[in-house]
């Protein structure tokens, strides 16, 4: 049977790596959001997707998108919802939370992990029990460092909401960290996000183990190797 897939924030970066990871698996249909317009409908046209502008701040546009993605496919609803959207304002590791403006850490939050609980919670109506969230994390939200400020905060609150929407929903809900990874957000190098993007795939394969949990490369290499 096929599955359907959202990603949000797939204009770019780990978004449209993961869109491209699930829309390689021949049983997947795939839907797209982006703020974005242009880049967005660009990469779903290159992977062969539906896509939708939607703004991740804005729980209209998760729900627009979420009723979109129910429909796609075999029409059977919503199976995996992956929300990568995200910002980060300034250079990274020189944002100390003391210094963070009231208008940066705002957006933050509000994009960072507001979007997460809306596509969540608007994916949720449209999913079985056998419906998948998986929430792109990062080291920063269980170890502190210098200079990350209201990121660092948004992806610790990121797992809280995993963890919270895990024992809430029957639907399995978790974390994934795919380590430092090299997009536009942050500028700090990394891991090409091609070479993570299966990290997602892999983990909406074991909702068992995702459920409430943040799984990492470690995880992945040895369930895969």
């Amino acid at each position: 049977m096929s599955e359907t897939v959202v990603v949000t924030g797939a204009s770019g970066g780990i978004g449209e790596a993961v869109a491209r990871a699930f829309a390689d698996e021949a049983d997947a249909t795939v839907v797209l959001g982006g703020r974005n317009r242009d880049a967005v409908e660009a990469v779903a046209e290159d992977v062969g997707a539906e896509w939708l502008r939607a703004d991740a701040r804005d729980e209209f546009d998760a729900e627009r998108l979420m009723e979109t993605a129910s429909r796609a496919g075999d029409g059977s609803g919503v199976d995996v919802v992956v929300p990568c959207a995200a910002v980060y304002h300034g250079a990274a590791g020189e944002t100390p939370l003391s210094e963070e403006s009231y208008s940066a850490f705002d957006d933050t939050v509000r994009t960072n992990v507001r979007g997460v609980f809306a596509a969540v919670r608007e994916a949720l109506p449209h999913m079985d029990e056998s419906g998948r969230a998986i929430l792109p994390t990062g080291g920063v939200a269980r170890e502190a460092k210098d200079g990350f400020g209201a990121y660092a905060v948004s992806k610790a609150a990121v797992e809280g909401l995993a963890r919270q929407f895990a024992v809430d929903c029957e639907q399995a809900v978790g974390c994934v960290d795919p380590g430092t990874v090299d997009t536009d957000l942050h500028g700090m190098g990394g891991r090409d996000p091609e070479d993570v993007a299966d990290l997602f795939t892999w983990a909406a394969s074991v909702p068992e183990e995702l459920d409430g949990a943040v799984l990492g490369l470690k995880e992945w290499k040895q369930a895969t190797r």
